[in-house]
């Protein structure tokens, strides 16, 4: 087996209030929040786990949450001076931090810029006041629009706006105009994506009305086309991107890639360089537990069991609309390619997945029945 590329996750777990669809680990903040504490915890954290590293620099880092864009720019050079100095950060690492536009003061992306940021996810999810407000988001439309111009003028490499759709009431023309208003931001990557309710949420107790399948299909059907129109390239599932401007630490996720987890409730997936063994990891949830000193920062770890490893990993990899190259499924899992014949005849047969020479691609059938696929590796 062979090692492959190792990024690197850091939870925040605070943000502004809860939103009633977030089934994410945040919690609302209620006070001034422990920045330089956080911190020193996530370094000790990242200390922890520096055997599960096995002479790899890091190839990319998601600063996730919560709202991340709480914290300042001091705090981020704080922390990935440490994991540069501890670790080490491959040439061109991308270094990506999430942003709430309700939380973006003038100068602040400069600021994550000067730490070593070179990429921010914004979350947009709707260009429209009233579904802001039914979504429970701090900001309105104007402060999203706020928030992309000064992501083009902080001299970012790139940076990203989530967008989501189906929303509570939502009608064709609604989802199209925020689609439409989002382009006209000119980001580099958009993430496009449908509301689903999960459980333990506000919307899981008391579940709004979301439009019709119909409406959901035309949705999906017309919103593809106006992004192909605007030179956006549909590269997983709900990642569109510009040429050169793929997300590569979801890139990393999807092609079976390692990565560290540290802060609170983040998880982590390192392959065994000796044994060839996988090992998923999560961190202490709550952020009282988390910085408890008597206590360790890992909650769990447990070993992919080999009979889990086929759906893990083409559940992962079949996302992308790349072609999936056979030699990997051995590299990355050490499973044998015979051993998964019989599945993979099967969605070669339904026109599922088509078979090249050294490759399989997802097919348009796959991609449009993406479970139907992943259910013959269960």
């Amino acid at each position: 087996m062979k090692l492959p590329p190792l990024s690197l996750y850091v939870h925040v777990p605070w943000c502004v209030q809860k939103c009633p669809y977030c089934d994410f680990n945040s919690h609302g903040q209620k006070g001034d929040i422990p920045e330089k504490e956080y911190v020193q915890h996530l370094i000790d954290d990242l200390k922890a786990d520096l055997h599960l590293v096995q002479g790899r620099k890091i190839h990319s880092i998601f600063i996730g949450g919560g709202t991340p864009s709480l914290l300042t720019g001091n705090a981020y050079v704080s922390l990935l001076n440490a994991v540069d100095s501890l670790i080490g950060l491959a040439d061109n690492c991308e270094i990506t931090l999430e942003a709430n536009p309700g939380t973006v003061e003038t100068g602040r992306f400069k600021e994550y810029v000067a730490a070593g940021i070179n990429r921010i996810s914004i979350g947009v999810q709707s260009m429209q006041n009233d579904k802001l407000k039914a979504l429970g988001r701090i900001h309105g439309a104007d402060e999203a629009v706020y928030a992309a111009q000064q992501a083009h003028e902080a001299g970012l490499n790139s940076f990203n706006l989530d967008l989501m759709h189906g929303l509570p009431g939502q009608s064709l023309d609604d989802a199209l105009s925020d689609l439409k208003k989002v382009i006209a931001l000119n980001p580099p990557h958009i993430s496009w994506y449908q509301l689903t309710i999960e459980a333990n949420t506000q919307f899981a107790s008391k579940p709004p009305i979301l439009p019709p399948d119909d409406t959901l299909w035309d949705i999906q059907e017309q919103g593809q086309a106006l992004l192909a129109d605007a030179g956006y390239q549909q590269y997983e599932i709900s990642g569109y991107a510009k040429p050169g401007y793929q997300c590569q630490h979801n890139l990393n996720y999807w092609r079976f890639g390692d990565y560290l987890g540290i802060g609170c409730g983040a998880h982590g997936k390192v392959t065994d360089a000796a044994t060839g063994n996988i090992t998923r990891t999560m961190k202490v949830k709550h952020p009282r537990g988390y910085m408890d000193l008597a206590k360790p920062y890992l909650f769990k770890q447990w070993a992919v069991e080999k009979d889990d490893l086929p759906f893990e990993y083409f559940m992962n990899r079949f996302r992308l609309f790349e072609a999936c190259p056979k030699s990997d499924l051995h590299a990355l899992t050490n499973l044998s390619l015979q051993s998964q014949s019989q599945a993979l005849n099967k969605a070669i047969n339904k026109g599922l997945l088509i078979d090249m020479d050294n490759h399989w691609q997802v097919s348009q059938k796959g991609h449009r029945f993406l479970n139907d696929l992943l259910e013959l590796f269960v």
